[in-house]
C-alpha cells in the first residue's frame, strides 16, 4: 500500500527531474554572481566550453563551422546547458531514493567543470571557484528537493508534500532568475570596457569612402560593415579589456625588450590600411572573409626596433584567453604593413574582433596571424613552440590561396540581362582576371572593379544574356603573376579549400 502507483510514480520522478533541473540552474546562478565577484569569465558552462573547444579536433570545428557559422558558440553553449541539465535531471530522479547517488552526479559535473576552469590560461587562481561555489549551491538545493520528494514517495497523496514541492521549486525559479540579475549587475565589466571604448578618441582615416565596385543589386559591397564581419576565434566568453588596462610585451629573441601601453601606441605613427581577412575554415564560395579598413601602428616598426634576432623567423602571439599564433617573422618585416590595429572601419575595434588591440597581417590566414586581444609577443624560431592550431592538425604556414565567388544571382534569375556578380581575392598576391562560364562552357573575362590594393579583394561582374531553363555558374580568378586557382576540390584542413565555385541557377 506505501508504494505508489505506476501513474504517480512517473509523476513524483518527473517531480524529481524538475527538482534535479532547478537545482543546477540554481547553481549555475549562483556561480555567475561567483564569477562577477571575482572579475573572471570562467562560469561552469564557459570552463567545460572552452575546455571542450581546446581539445575538439579540426573535423569536429570544421562541421560545426559549416552546420553554424559564427552562431557556432551559441550552438556550443546551447548544448553543454542542454546536456547539463538533462544530467541534473537524472540527478534529480536519483535523489529521490538515495540522495548520495543524485549528489554524486553533481559532484562529477561541478568536478568537470572545475578541472576545466583550472586548465584555462586566463583562469588565475580563482578562476575554478564559480564551478565549485556552482555544484555546492546545486548540492543544497537537491538535498532540499530530495526531503520534500521523499514523502510522496512513501505516501504519494501528502497534499502537504505537494505544496512543499511547489512551493521550494517557485521559490528556487525565483531566486535563481533574482541572483542571475545581481550577477549581471555585479559583473559591470562589460559596461565598463563599451563605456570607455565608446570614450576613445582616435586618429580617423582621412576618409572612409570606399573605391567604385560593383552595382549590381545584391552584389557584395567593398567595406563590410562591422556588424556583420565574420567572426571566428576560440574565445567562449569575449575578453574584456579596458584601454587603460592593456599592455603589449615583445620580447624573446630581441636586443631589447619594449612594453607598450595603450597611450604609448597611439603616441606612434597611426596608419590606415583596406585590408581583407580570411578564415582558413571558410568553404569554397563561403562567407568567413570581410574587408575593412584597419588603423593601427606598423608591426615592422616595433620589431625593427626590438631587434630581432638574425636566427629568428616567426612570432608567438599571445590573446588574453590564451589563444596563440605562430607567424613568420618576414611577413611582419617586409612591404605589407602588417599592423597592431585598434580601430576598424573608423571606429575603436568592437570588443568581439579583438578590443583594444589586434594582430592584422595581409596574405595570411587568420589562424596564423589574426591574434585578438592582444597581450604578448615573443619573437622566437617555429621550431621552438607550436601554436594553438598547429598540434591540431593545421599547418604551421597559413598562407591565404586564391579564390573566387559568385554572389548574384544565387538561385534564381529573369530570362534576358543578368547581372553575374561577386568578389575574388588573393591577399599581398593581388588578382589580375576573372572569368564565368556557364554549363561547362568556355570561359567569359568578366570586368573588375577598381584594383585599391594586393590585400584587399576585388569585386567583378558579367553581363549574361540568360535564356529559359537550369543552368550552371561557374568562376575563376587568376592571380598578378597569370596564375589560375586551383580546381581541385579540397577541404580547408590543413591549409585552406581549394575548387572552383559553382552555382545553380533557374531561369524563367
Amino acid at each position: 500500500m506505501n508504494q505508489p502507483q505506476p501513474r504517480r510514480r512517473s509523476g513524483l520522478y518527473l517531480r524529481a527531474a524538475v527538482g534535479g533541473v532547478l537545482a543546477a540552474l540554481a547553481g549555475l546562478a549562483a556561480g555567475g554572481v561567483a564569477a562577477a565577484v571575482l572579475g573572471t569569465s570562467q562560469t561552469p558552462v564557459v570552463a567545460i566550453g572552452s575546455a571542450f573547444i581546446d581539445r575538439v579536433p579540426p573535423w569536429l570545428k570544421d562541421l560545426a563551422i559549416s552546420l553554424f557559422g559564427t552562431h557556432d558558440k551559441t550552438a556550443l553553449k546551447t548544448g553543454i546547458l542542454i546536456v547539463l541539465l538533462a544530467l541534473a535531471a537524472v540527478g534529480g530522479i536519483l535523489a529521490v531514493r538515495r540522495y548520495w547517488a543524485g549528489a554524486a552526479v553533481v559532484v562529477i559535473l561541478a568536478g568537470v567543470a572545475v578541472i576545466a576552469a583550472t586548465t584555462r590560461p586566463d583562469a588565475g587562481q580563482t578562476g575554478f571557484v564559480p564551478s565549485f561555489v556552482a555544484g555546492i549551491t546545486a548540492l543544497i538545493i537537491l538535498r532540499l528537493f530530495s526531503q520534500r520528494l521523499s514523502g510522496l514517495l512513501k505516501f504519494p497523496d501528502d497534499g502537504v508534500s505537494r505544496r512543499g514541492f511547489l512551493q521550494l521549486s517557485a521559490g528556487v525559479a525565483l531566486g535563481s532568475v533574482a541572483v542571475a540579475a545581481l550577477g549581471n549587475v555585479v559583473g559591470g565589466r562589460r559596461s565598463a570596457v563599451t563605456d570607455a571604448r565608446a570614450a576613445l578618441k582616435l586618429p580617423l582615416p582621412p576618409s572612409l569612402n570606399p573605391p567604385a565596385g560593383v552595382q549590381a543589386a545584391g552584389a557584395t559591397p567593398w567595406a563590410t560593415p562591422n556588424a556583420d564581419f565574420y567572426r571566428i576565434d576560440t574565445a567562449l566568453s569575449v575578453p574584456l579589456i579596458k584601454p587603460a588596462d592593456w599592455k603589449l610585451r615583445i620580447h624573446g629573441m630581441v636586443e631589447r625588450e619594449i612594453e607598450l601601453t595603450f597611450d604609448d601606441l597611439l603616441k606612434r605613427n597611426v596608419v590606415h590600411k583596406w585590408v581583407t581577412l580570411t578564415c582558413v575554415s571558410n568553404e569554397v564560395g563561403g562567407d568567413l572573409i570581410g574587408n575593412a579598413l584597419w588603423s593601427g601602428v606598423l608591426l615592422k616598426d616595433l620589431l625593427t626596433e626590438a631587434g630581432p634576432s638574425s636566427d629568428a623567423d616567426a612570432i608567438q602571439s599571445t590573446s588574453k584567453d590564451g589563444f596563440t599564433a605562430g607567424t613568420p617573422l618576414s611577413t611582419l618585416l617586409d612591404d605589407r604593413e602588417s599592423m597592431l590595429a585598434f580601430a576598424m572601419n573608423g571606429q575603436p575595434l568592437p570588443v568581439e574582433h579583438g578590443f583594444p588591440v589586434r594582430i592584422v597581417v595581409p596574405g595570411l590566414y587568420g589562424y596564423v596571424s589574426a591574434t585578438k586581444w592582444l597581450t604578448d609577443i615573443e619573437v622566437t624560431r617555429f621550431d621552438q613552440f607550436q601554436a594553438y592550431w598547429t598540434p591540431r592538425g593545421w599547418s604551421e604556414l597559413g598562407p591565404i590561396k586564391l579564390s573566387s565567388r559568385i554572389d548574384v544571382p544565387r538561385s534564381k534569375a529573369s530570362a534576358g540581362s543578368v547581372t553575374v556578380a561577386g568578389v575574388a581575392w588573393d591577399q599581398h598576391v593581388g588578382v589580375s582576371k576573372v572569368e564565368v562560364r556557364v554549363d561547362g562552357g568556355p570561359w567569359q573575362q568578366a570586368t573588375l572593379a577598381t584594383d585599391a590594393s594586393i590585400d584587399t579583394w576585388r569585386q567583378w561582374h558579367w553581363n549574361w544574356d540568360a535564356p529559359r531553363g537550369n543552368h550552371v555558374l561557374q568562376v575563376r580568378a587568376f592571380d598578378a603573376k597569370g596564375n589560375p586557382q586551383i580546381e581541385s576540390q579540397a577541404a580547408p584542413a590543413p591549409n585552406g579549400s581549394t575548387g572552383l565555385h559553382s552555382v545553380d541557377i533557374k531561369v524563367g
